[in-house]
């Protein structure tokens, strides 16, 4: 095998074209054998290893520096630069990080998993080069429908006039993680269509010198493509057309479904595994059964969503269904949330639904665009909550980050019919911008409707009442507390007051209140960060008072690949540590 060969990235240059194909194919094997044993991102990875072998060959890492776009297409990187052993042995499948990581290896400059961040990244790479009159080539990678974030178009919009290197690759394999959406998409198309000549060219239109290749996986023409823009003094793009999922046929057909792939997805032939299809409820099945409804009673409703269908189960089939009822913005979350305001403010019933981790992008949007304005929007919050995920996927600071912005409503919902009730409040009022965090806990139907009038904001729910110790169980977290109560009542003898807050972004003043008459320590759980979260505003409100508080949720810090029960144990979030941690209060 070639593969034997390549210890680092330098062992590449010693090969010939021949080699490097061979290489890619064995390549392909490791990323697909891996991705279908512990998931990850196949499509993307695939699409982009006859380009990485390239890059290496003709560029000098690491004194010539690349910044990978998200870097879910870095899988080929990793292998050729010293970390081969976490794609050849199964044992350490599990040793590298699915992204550029520093901590393993002075060939990745950044921890990146967040969209569009390449091109900005690099500039300032490119400046600081610059500065210290230092040498060497700065190459940013950008694809997968990048090129729409809004960090992305601030970036070459400073990279084209910067005057000294940086290479931008675009790896154009004409999607995003399902189709891409937008102008600058339509320009890329006139560009692919006409070999790169067409006179409407956007990024010459910014001032990049700009080259464009057609056979974006073959590595001969790749190869004399980069040693034309290597050491040049502008900025350039170079374009590549290539084919996301190369190598993998059903990839190559089902490019969205296969952008990231869960485990066991294949068979040894390498096709899809026939998998028994799910028919039981869920809360994902309930939130589309609900906004198709919502879209055959009221023409006005608008599912809004920035490039990531698959999270929340639409489907190419459902995206279809609601027509022109459903916006794909793109990668561009920011844009999502001030045209989504805009709709509400002007009388339409927009739906904006958002993964946790990709709410940070739009802070600003959420306070001036949306809140400041008070627009009537609803926004639904996927997989929030204490996770095993890689640092840049973490889902724990939606709390602090939405619930402290004046005007917003943000909910918890502890089940089915609560959170039914909860989304036809948020559709049906014109107050206030609220948001919903989708339970990512066991689906729960009680099996009674949910009568609670939510406009009367901020008010808990006592579920049992007791006394000495009052429990309040936030949204996913309601159920440990439930389980914490049954514990306390077995073990110590103590009857708590359980209490559903439902109400993430206000305190029940009435409520703690009457608590002081015969409680004395209060317990909180939330399944996120603690500071700035919901518990503090509980010991806040507390604060000069006789009643002690317990916060419990997730420390500030950047867990990487964490198993969710190593991560309760850390944060003392199980039956056990709670009751000992009483304990030393009674």
């Amino acid at each position: 095998m070639i593969l034997d060969r390549i210890e680092t990235q330098k062992d590449v240059k010693n090969l010939t074209v021949d080699e490097m194909n061979t290489l890619a194919e064995e390549m392909r094997e490791l990323i697909i054998n891996k991705v279908n044993t512990i998931s990850g991102h196949m499509g993307p990875n695939l699409g982009f290893v006859e380009p990485t072998i390239a890059l290496h060959y003709v560029f000098n890492s690491p004194i010539d520096k690349f910044v990978f776009d998200v870097s879910h297409q870095c899988y080929a990187h990793k292998i050729l630069t010293g970390r081969k052993d976490g794609y050849t042995n199964s044992e350490n499948y599990l040793k590298y990080t699915g992204y550029t990581a520093p901590e393993e290896s002075e060939h990745d400059l950044f921890k990146v998993g967040h969209t569009s961040t390449s091109v900005s990244l690099a500039c300032g790479v490119a400046k600081a080069r610059d500065l210290k009159n230092e040498t060497g080539n700065v190459v940013a990678i950008i694809g997968d429908g990048s090129l729409s974030g809004g960090e992305a178009l601030e970036g070459l919009n400073n990279a084209a006039v910067l005057n000294s290197n940086i290479v931008v690759v675009v790896n154009d394999n004409e999607m995003s993680i399902a189709e891409n959406h937008g102008g600058l998409y339509d320009n890329l198309r006139v560009l692919r269509d006409s070999d790169g000549k067409a006179e409407c060219n956007f990024f010459k239109a910014l001032g990049f010198d700009y080259y464009y290749l057609e056979d974006g996986n073959n590595i001969e023409k790749l190869i004399e493509m980069f040693k034309k823009v290597k050491d040049t003094k502008h900025p350039t793009v170079v374009h590549l057309h290539t084919l996301k999922g190369k190598g993998l046929k059903v990839a190559e057909e089902n490019k969205e479904r296969f952008h990231y792939m869960m485990p066991d997805t294949l068979d040894e032939n390498k096709n899809i595994k026939v998998q028994n299809a799910g028919t039981s409820e869920s809360y994902d099945s309930v939130t589309l059964e609900f906004l198709k409804n919502k879209v055959k009673e009221d023409k006005r409703t608008m599912v809004v969503n920035a490039a990531t269908p698959g999270v929340f189960g639409f489907d190419k089939n459902y995206r279809t269904e609601l027509g022109s009822n459903y916006t794909d913005v793109g990668i561009a979350e920011e844009h999502a949330v001030a045209y989504s305001s805009a709709l509400a403010k002007c009388g339409a019933k927009p739906v904006f639904c958002v993964m946790s981790s990709f709410v940070q992008r739009t802070y600003d949007q959420l306070s001036q665009d949306l809140c400041l304005n008070n627009s009537p929007l609803t926004i639904l919050v996927y997989w929030g909550g204490i996770s095993g995920a890689d640092a840049t996927h973490l889902c724990t600071f939606d709390i602090p980050l939405i619930s402290n912005i004046p005007n917003m409503v943000y909910l918890a919902p502890t089940n089915k019919e609560e959170y039914l009730a909860m989304l036809e409040y948020a559709y049906n009022q014109n107050e206030h911008p609220v948001a919903l965090r989708v339970p990512t806990c066991k689906f729960v139907s009680t099996g009674v409707e949910d009568k609670t009038d939510y406009s009367v904001l901020n008010k808990y729910k006592v579920v049992e009442s007791g006394s000495e110790i009052a429990i309040i169980g936030l949204g996913n977290f309601y159920w440990l507390g439930k389980e914490v109560k049954n514990y306390l009542k077995s073990e110590l003898n103590i009857d708590a007051t359980l209490i559903n807050p439902r109400y993430i972004t206000g305190v029940d003043e009435e409520l703690l209140n009457s608590l002081k008459e015969n409680h004395k320590l209060i317990i909180t759980l939330e399944d996120g960060e603690i500071d700035g979260g919901f518990g503090e505003k509980i010991s806040r409100y507390y604060g000069n008072s006789d009643v002690k508080v317990l916060n419990y949720g997730s420390k500030k810090e950047f867990t990487d690949r964490v198993s969710p029960a190593e991560l309760y144990d850390r944060y003392h979030l199980t039956k056990e540590h709670i009751k000992s941690d009483i304990e030393k209060y009674i």
